[in-house]
């Protein structure tokens, strides 16, 4: 009778063979690969294109890496100073795929009244949240909608919609900074 340890040596005697075996067929078949992918790579040769064709696809890159550096680096958010009637500080802001005016400027222990007007349709601009003043409101689809707070210290507050995607700034200042002398 066989002992285990005639079987598992018989079997990892196979192992090894088999191992060996299969080592050299793979040795051959990427040498064979190799000479076949030579013969193929000088069938390669370069297209030529035209100067104008060369000038015309680097002017356009050119003009794309310029056009993203303008808009992420250089291009500054539209800023609006509130108007004050009656003694509280007015602005409009249109909601259409984000905020219009996104920036707005506004004295501190003042009385400010936000009106937005959404045009926007999509689910995310359904509601504006001013979280540091403890503010959600729904807008509603064009319609104005009128958020009033009073804001007591200065400084910089952001305004967003209800899925935080798009935001603004509310810039306060001291009302002194805001008189020229």
């Amino acid at each position: 009778m066989l002992s285990k340890k005639a079987i598992f040596s018989s079997i990892a005697s196979l192992g090894f063979f088999f191992s060996v075996a299969s080592g050299e067929a793979v040795a051959q078949t990427t040498s064979e690969i190799l000479t076949t992918e030579k013969s193929q790579m000088t069938a390669f040769r370069p297209i030529e294109q035209p100067l104008w064709v060369k000038g015309a696809v680097t002017s356009a890159g050119l003009a794309l890496i310029g056009l993203e550096i303008w808009w992420f680096l250089l291009s500054k958010p539209k800023s609006q100073k509130a108007e004050a009637h009656d003694g509280i500080q007015e602005v409009t802001i249109t909601v259409d795929g984000g905020y219009e005016p996104s920036r707005v400027v506004v004295n501190a222990l003042q009385p400010v009244r936000l009106n937005f007007l959404r045009r926007d349709p999509s689910s995310c601009l359904e509601q504006v949240v001013l979280s540091d003043f403890h503010i959600a409101q729904e807008l509603e689809l064009n319609q104005v909608t009128t958020v009033e707070f009073t804001p007591e210290k200065a400084g910089q507050y952001t305004f967003a919609c209800g899925m935080n995607m798009f935001r603004g700034v509310l810039e306060v200042k001291t009302p002194q900074s805001s008189t020229v002398r």
